[in-house]
């Protein structure tokens, strides 16, 4: 049994949810289309745009704050008993469902490209990819993105910061999706299937990939700088860094700086004794 309270922004009202007991009908009267209740232990900060550092690896939910993300854990640890009759998913409340749904009707769908999401808020996210919006800078490259978690994400290239462990081989990763595909070499889990064959792999990209070699062997990538061209566009990413001399992977414990992770690793080994 636990307890946590919350708070809505928007008609400034307070609520105690005691073990997940019944639903207080709270968005009838909320003018913010704040979807507090779609999870009750979502942060209450949901309508701002403020840093969320906190992640949980199973749904990717974020929050401003360590004990939003314990108690928000809680959910993962009760049977998903409702079913949408749509499709295989399944979810651990009847609210959670309720918005999946909306995937399916099309009710918050983008105009752009036609893309369903679960929420208006969820949209509004989405539509910043068309827009082409990137408040969020990074203060280290530049680099600019759509939302400030991206940004959080994106920062542990430069911190080499790597918050999610394995718990089978406690190997350790900078984002929690890079787990999730970590987890299906455990598991065995292939869920991406090749409609040409019948191949099948546990890393989308892996998938995209094989499409591009095996059936089409396009290399779509050139290097503007001496005209090579690659099949992935991760590979040219890495070629260009021998022309622009650009190290962005740097030490967090010295000033050395390096073109390529695993070259940051061995000096993290060599000269820091970190990975032994």
């Amino acid at each position: 049994m636990w307890c946590h309270s919350f708070a809505c922004y928007y008609t400034v009202v307070y609520f105690v949810i005691t073990g997940g007991s019944t639903e207080i009908e709270h968005e009838a009267n909320c003018t913010g289309n704040c979807h507090l209740f779609e999870n009750k232990t979502e942060d209450i900060t949901e309508h701002d745009d403020k840093s969320r550092p906190y992640l949980c690896t199973v749904c990717d939910k974020r929050f401003t704050r360590k004990d939003n993300l314990n108690v928000h854990r809680q959910i993962h640890t009760v049977d998903n008993v409702y079913s949408c009759s749509e499709c295989e998913k399944t979810f651990s409340s009847g609210s959670a469902l309720r918005r999946h749904k909306n995937v399916h009707t099309g009710k918050h769908k983008c105009t752009e490209c036609g893309n369903c999401c679960g929420s208006d808020r969820e949209l509004a996210k989405h539509r910043q990819i068309h827009s082409g919006e990137k408040p969020f800078e990074c203060s280290v490259c530049s680099k600019r993105f759509t939302r400030a978690e991206s940004l959080v994400d994106h920062s542990r290239i430069h911190s080499g910061e790597k918050p999610y462990k394995c718990y089978i081989c406690d190997k350790v990763f900078s984002q929690s999706g890079h787990l999730k595909t970590h987890m299906r070499i455990h598991t065995g889990d292939k869920p991406y299937k090749c409609s040409l064959c019948d191949r099948s792999f546990g890393d989308p990209s892996h998938l995209y990939r094989h499409n591009r070699v095996v059936h089409s062997n396009i290399r779509p990538y050139q290097c503007p700088y001496c005209g090579k061209t690659f099949e992935a566009n991760s590979d040219l990413k890495r070629h260009v860094r021998i022309h622009t001399g650009a190290k962005p992977y740097s030490c967090r414990h010295c000033s050395e700086c390096f073109r390529m992770p695993d070259q940051l690793n061995t000096h993290l080994l060599t000269s820091h004794s970190e990975g032994i």
